[in-house]
């Protein structure tokens, strides 16, 4: 209850919508409840000639007969012309299903309000958090089951909180207005047929008992099944380029297969709950006719045939919200199991966050520090004692073997993680005494992995900077070398890019990115082999735009094309982890040491 409770919080401000759903089901049910007693006076008006004495009913029944004065009018009506007795009936009958389904309507539009509502907050608050942790997170998870969590649990948890909460109220009140009928024509006759709803709840519990160990399995195996097909579509290229589609569908199917299996298992334990209660409940209609039918044709009792027929008319309905709470039950089960997969997602907390007396950095004046920085993945060491300076206006060039730990080490600058000893100074000030946010705004970056967003090729130039001028993401875009290509294109900088920027080459991605960064003008550039997804022809052009860029700026660069880095101000070379030359081109070349081997091992070659 505790889990239910804490995703019912998401409904706030529940009140809005409760209030007017309880005022509004409230008179709904008792109109629905009351067109049942009016089969009464309906059977004594067409079919049977002698009227109930209603103040010796009353007398006999005592208090609970709260339908009594009722009865008495119309039998005074039936009485006196039992035609426009009739009329009175019909009349009253077409009123009460107006104003029945009339308050229903708004009842489930305030409900459904709730509901996406719920749906809303629930998957807001999901998203944000996901946003706001840490980049190493998304190393550890699989994107299948975050977008599964984001996307397919929420939904299951907003219907079954609603789906309860409608149930909670409207059923049980439903079921008491009913009960209150029954009590009211026999009392000893409704203790009997109750007997039906703890026996019915006790079966019901048994079959629903492993509910949530199945529906956690089911969550669990639809999430695969979404990282798989994102796996597989991202990868189109490589299945059919190795003849793999047999095997990733096989892999796919095998997966769906065992979902089925566990929804159909889900489904059969939830629909047996449903037969089980309606036969039980048949049943007791079963014996409720044959004693109450027995008592009326005997003469014996004091249960008339009109009161009777409601009897068994209402009692028939009692089935209905039993039905509804036992079908709840058995649902809120996947609920339960996907909100705590939801609320596992909502409470991992990120692990940078800001201190509570951070203080925004201003501008960048001086240096960017590296001090003893030591990193771990898990309990593997990536970077160990590094210590490197790099001055504003300055050109660093990270160069060494695959593997050695440059992209961690480029990953630490604008704070993706936090070095697990040693330290990080901007201007002599601690990252960790700086926001976050205010760190990244001094950084442009350019990846190895060029990414474009799904839109325009406009937006995602002004992708770092939203207000941007046409003609600043233009002169952007030439500066990158990519204006001709862009004008080219069916739309120009209207022309969407695709899912990942399929629809473009790889060298224009990698310009149109290079525009973007461009466009942000920041005061420090991270550059991660910028230049590899280029031609020679445009890696020339770009690598001069990018010198102009980088001149009056710094700029840390990785990359493994001589042209890249050989007029870099500074070269630091890396290897497993550790910084074992630095020196410009021309000093490290002398020094006939790893820079020199690489070099002539033709590393930085095509």
């Amino acid at each position: 209850m505790k889990i239910y409770f804490r995703l019912l919080s998401f409904a706030k401000p529940i009140e809005k919508f409760a209030i007017p759903y309880v005022i509004a089901t409230l008179f709904a049910i008792i109109f629905n409840t009351f067109l049942f007693t009016l089969l009464g006076p309906l059977m004594q008006a067409l079919f049977l000639g002698k009227v109930i004495e209603t103040d010796k009913v009353a007398e006999t029944k005592g208090t609970f007969d709260f339908l009594g004065q009722f009865n008495n009018f119309m039998n005074e009506v039936i009485a006196d012309d039992k035609i426009h007795a009739l009329k009175v009936i019909c009349a009253v009958i077409v009123v009460t299903v107006i104003l029945s389904n009339f308050f229903r309507y708004f009842s489930q539009r305030f409900m459904e309000d709730l509901r996406v509502h719920t749906l809303l907050n629930l998957r807001k608050t999901v998203f944000n958090n996901v946003m706001n942790l840490h980049v190493g997170f998304f190393n550890n998870e699989r994107k299948g089951d975050i977008i599964s969590k984001v996307a397919s649990d929420v939904q299951v948890v907003q219907f079954t909180v609603t789906n309860t909460l409608q149930v909670i109220f409207k059923e049980p009140v439903q079921l008491l207005f009913y009960i209150g009928v029954l009590v009211s024509i026999s009392l000893k006759l409704t203790f009997f047929s109750l007997l039906v709803i703890p026996v019915s709840g006790f079966i019901i519990s048994k079959i629903v008992k492993r509910l949530k160990q199945q529906a956690t399995q089911s969550h669990e195996s639809f999430a695969k099944m979404i990282g798989f097909l994102d796996e597989s579509l991202s990868g189109i290229k490589i299945i059919k380029a190795f003849n793999a589609t047999s095997r990733v569908t096989q892999k796919f199917d095998e997966e769906n297969k065992f979902y089925s299996f566990l929804n159909r298992k889900m489904a059969r334990r939830q629909q047996s709950a449903s037969p089980v209660s309606q036969t039980l409940g048949v049943i007791v209609v079963v014996f409720i006719l044959l004693y109450g039918g027995t008592m009326i044709l005997s003469g014996k009792g004091d249960l008339e045939a009109a009161e009777f027929v409601v009897y068994l008319a209402t009692f028939s309905q009692v089935m209905q919200p039993i039905k509804a709470i036992t079908d709840s039950f058995s649902g809120i089960h996947s609920g339960i199991s996907a909100g705590e997969r939801v609320l596992d997602l909502i409470d991992t907390k990120p692990e940078l966050i800001d201190n509570p007396d951070a203080i925004e950095l201003q501008k960048f004046n001086q240096a960017l520090t590296f001090s003893n920085v030591s990193f771990f993945y898990g309990d593997k060491q990536v970077l160990k004692n590094i210590n490197i300076e790099i001055e504003k206006g300055k050109t660093v060039a990270l160069v060494g073997p695959s593997g050695g730990g440059k992209s961690t080490l480029m990953d630490l600058i604008p704070r993706f993680h936090d070095p697990k000893t040693g330290t990080l100074k901007i201007d002599g000030q601690d990252y960790k005494d700086l926001m976050v946010e205010s760190i990244r705004s001094k950084m442009g970056t350019v990846n190895q992995e060029s990414f474009l967003f799904n839109d325009t090729i406009f937006n995602n130039i002004a992708f770092a900077k939203p207000n941007a001028t046409e003609a600043e993401v233009i002169a952007a875009a030439k500066i990158a070398n990519a204006h001709d290509f862009i004008l080219n294109t069916e739309n120009g900088y209207q022309s969407t890019v695709g899912d990942r920027g399929n629809k473009l080459s790889g060298g224009q991605r990698q310009r149109v990115c290079i525009a973007r960064a461009v466009l942000a003008n920041p005061p420090i550039m991270l550059l991660d082999e910028a230049t590899s997804a280029l031609d020679t022809e445009s890696e020339k052009l770009v690598q001069e735009a990018l010198n102009n860029l980088m001149k009056n700026r710094t700029s840390i660069v990785i990359a493994h094309r001589l042209s890249t880095i050989q007029h870099a101000d500074k070269i630091v070379v890396i290897d497993k982890g550790e910084v074992v030359e630095t020196g410009s081109h021309t000093e490290l070349m002398t020094q006939n040491g790893l820079y020199r081997r690489l070099i002539d091992m033709q590393a930085f070659g095509d």
